[in-house]
């Protein structure tokens, strides 16, 4: 690891002044379970990091029936996870942050960093970046190792998989984050927040390289039922081969309106936007087995990634039924 300066403010003003103007100046530290790990192994080097844990107005959970859920984004995964509102009225958040099955992470990852963690696509953990090429010139995703790789929204040039936990929950339920930078707060649906990087010198969301993401607000979710389903391949600590979150608005027996969000099988939550369209007013399995076809149906494999086709479709519908059942 570089020398670094550290810098521990105390407002969110003071950290943003603090910050560069480009990617990799300077690095935001929360619970740096992420960005530790990148430093050790050179894939950053900042020559500043910014401690934002001291700042009081960053961390909280707060909720009303009238306005919703608002997260600090210095809440940790363990607090998100056992705070009885959010386990009662957003079920598929809890069982978002339960998923992270080490504890240590759980206890010291924030909600904020979940959101802005860098790719576990292991050639960029190994210094290839988002776009790596053999010394021939070849693309290594494609003709190499891609089983844990992206099946939708993999056109190129990007192949990883966006690495969120909860960003699935919060587009199904139809947060917005806010961020601040020297001009004040900015406000983007959660949905808007994820972009899949054209160049090197990108990253993976709208975040800018001088701005902090500070809150995120739930609208309030009478009426919704939602739940998370995850599906891995071991239960201790592991990233799911696919993960969906739904949000549903039930009438009866029958589903009124959904939103839909695959995880971990696009470099960015992926919404399925015509499944949604066919699931509306359908009710039992024959319904949402149709939409899980069709939130599928234009998943294009690699060369050893298929079987997460399957993994994706057994996702979301057992997050459907699950939410239809009350997210229990």
């Amino acid at each position: 690891m570089k020398a670094f300066e550290h810098a521990s403010p105390t407002t969110k003003e003071q950290a943003v002044s603090l910050l560069g103007n480009q990617w990799g100046e300077t690095e935001i530290l929360a619970g740096g379970t992420d960005l530790l790990s990148l430093m050790k192994e050179y894939l950053s080097s900042p020559k500043r990091v910014v401690n934002i844990k001291e700042i009081k107005e960053l961390q909280g959970i707060r909720y009303s029936p009238g306005a919703g859920l608002r997260l600090g984004a210095l809440v940790t995964l363990e607090e998100l996870m056992d705070h009885a509102t959010v386990k009662k009225e957003y079920p598929a958040l809890a069982q978002a942050a339960e998923g992270v099955r080490s504890q240590q992470i759980r206890n010291s990852g924030t909600v904020g960093g979940d959101l802005c963690q860098r790719p576990r696509c292991w050639y960029f953990r190994n210094g290839f970046g988002y776009f790596p090429k053999g010394e021939s010139g070849d693309d290594l995703v494609v003709n190499g190792e891609n089983q844990y790789h992206a099946i939708l929204g993999n056109s190129g040039p990007a192949y990883f998989v966006n690495p969120s936990s909860l960003a699935p929950a919060l587009i199904a339920l139809k947060a917005k984050i806010r961020l601040f930078g020297a001009q004040g707060w900015r406000e983007v649906e959660a949905e808007q927040f994820f972009v899949t990087p054209k160049s090197e010198g990108e990253r993976e969301y709208v975040l800018k390289p001088n701005e902090i993401l500070g809150e995120i607000l739930v609208p309030p979710a009478k009426g919704i039922k939602s739940a998370t389903y995850e599906v891995r391949q071991k239960e201790a600590l592991d990233w799911p081969l696919a993960a969906a979150a739904v949000a549903l608005k039930v009438n009866g027996t029958s589903i009124k309106e959904a939103r839909l969000v695959l995880g971990h099988v696009a470099p960015v939550p992926w919404r399925c936007q015509e499944a949604e369209t066919v699931l509306g007013g359908k009710s039992g399995e024959e319904g949402i087995a149709e939409a899980a076809q069709v939130a599928l149906k234009e998943a294009k494999p690699l060369s050893k990634n298929g079987y997460k086709v399957q993994l994706a479709r057994v996702a979301l519908k057992r997050a459907i039924l699950q939410a239809a059942q009350g997210g229990a």
